[in-house]
């Protein structure tokens, strides 16, 4: 599902009134529709992977762009600097050898060139940031400080819509909901670097990438999210989403999708998914208690699978953002699928712990 915090200060300002919602299956075309869709608020751009070096020391990344409407019409549309969006951008590793976990975060206006997303294609970028595709691979590109990334991603699967052809219900209400494509499975070769003037490592393995869009997707009562993107070893993925209330009872309209080897992918509802939570660890950081290990199960579809990050602290608290704090990391798991042995990695994103979401995410209630 992919997190977005949104910047306290633009919610403030956003209107509402004239940014679309969400509210009944669209007509998609790719790839065009990997790229920006202006008319609605909110959108993100979200990629994470689990990567390795020729000597098989594992590394997690996470590249996430985020596009918050501040105004749907500029006051003054000729000045470039005049906020119509705001771009937030998070660049994590998580070291897994060296346990270490470092994060990195850049905002920005669109201003005359600062930062900005096209529409028709995948090209999105904030400052050096970018993620961009051409002839089917996407190139990303970030650094800031120690830490530089650049990657080449590969699908091997088509695109994915989770929900109703794409339309995700997060909340009861119409339009309590985004629309929610991915690319689950791209095959990813590059470089990352650590560490100040240190040669750039080079790593191979698979990432992930999801990209939303709505105008106000959460319902007054549900407070975060669970969100899970796991590869399993027999070739399926699987993705799930619990939406959590208030009162600590889970969404009904929570579900998830299961991807098979081939690409074909499948709708998964709330009544199919076991998502067990077995410990909890609290983060010194920002006081935050998060779940810590889990088990999984979808009976329907033969899958039983116990899940634990592979460092525990993954906590990203935005160095530039007060307030800015969520839980996203690399995890590893082993289990059942289909009747067969398997293990799994992927990434786990856990928002809401440690903050309020509803005062970021729906200004206009």
């Amino acid at each position: 599902m992919s997190a977005m915090i949104l910047v306290g200060a633009a919610v403030l300002l956003s209107q509402s009134g004239e940014w679309q919602r969400a509210v009944q299956p669209r007509a998609w075309k790719f790839p065009e529709d990997h790229g920006s869709h202006p008319s609605f608020r909110t959108e993100w751009w979200y990629f994470t992977g689990n990567l390795a070096d020729a000597a098989g020391a594992k590394v997690g990344y996470e590249l996430t762009f985020f596009r918050q409407g501040v105004q749907f019409t500029p006051k003054n549309a000729e000045n470039p600097w005049s906020v119509r969006d705001l771009f937030l951008a998070h660049f994590t590793v998580t070291d897994v050898s060296r346990g270490g976990f470092r994060a990195e975060d850049l905002l920005s206006r669109s201003g005359p060139g600062l930062a900005g997303a096209r529409t028709g294609q995948m090209d999105v970028w904030l400052l050096d940031w970018s993620a961009k595709m051409e002839n089917g691979v996407i190139d990303l590109s970030a650094r800031k400080n120690a830490l530089e990334l650049r990657l080449q991603l590969k699908p091997r699967k088509p695109v994915v819509l989770h929900g109703a052809n794409g339309l995700s219900q997060k909340g009861p209400a119409a339009g309590e909901a985004s629309y929610y494509a991915s690319l689950t499975d791209l095959e990813t070769h590059g470089t990352i670097s650590l560490a100040q003037n240190a040669a750039p490592i080079a790593v191979s393995g698979t990432s992930w990438f999801d990209h939303e869009f709505s105008s106000n997707m959460l319902a007054k009562d549900q407070v975060g999210w669970d969100w899970f993107g796991l590869h399993l070893s027999d070739g399926r993925d699987l993705m799930i989403y619990v939406m959590r209330r208030a009162d600590g009872s889970v969404e009904a309209a929570s579900s998830g999708t299961l991807v098979e080897r081939a690409g074909a992918a499948r709708h998964l509802v709330r009544a199919e998914i076991v998502l067990d939570v077995l410990d909890h660890r609290p983060s010194s950081r920002s006081g935050g208690n998060y779940p810590s290990r889990w088990r999984i199960k979808i009976p329907t579809a033969g899958i039983d699978i116990a899940v634990t990050p592979l460092l525990a602290d993954q906590e990203l608290v935005a160095a530039g953002l007060p307030g800015l704090v969520y839980w996203e990391g690399a995890v590893a798991g082993e289990g059942i699928s289909a009747g067969h042995k398997i293990t799994a990695e992927g990434y786990v994103e856990l928002t809401g712990y440690a903050g309020d979401l509803r005062s970021i995410m729906n200004n206009d209630r």
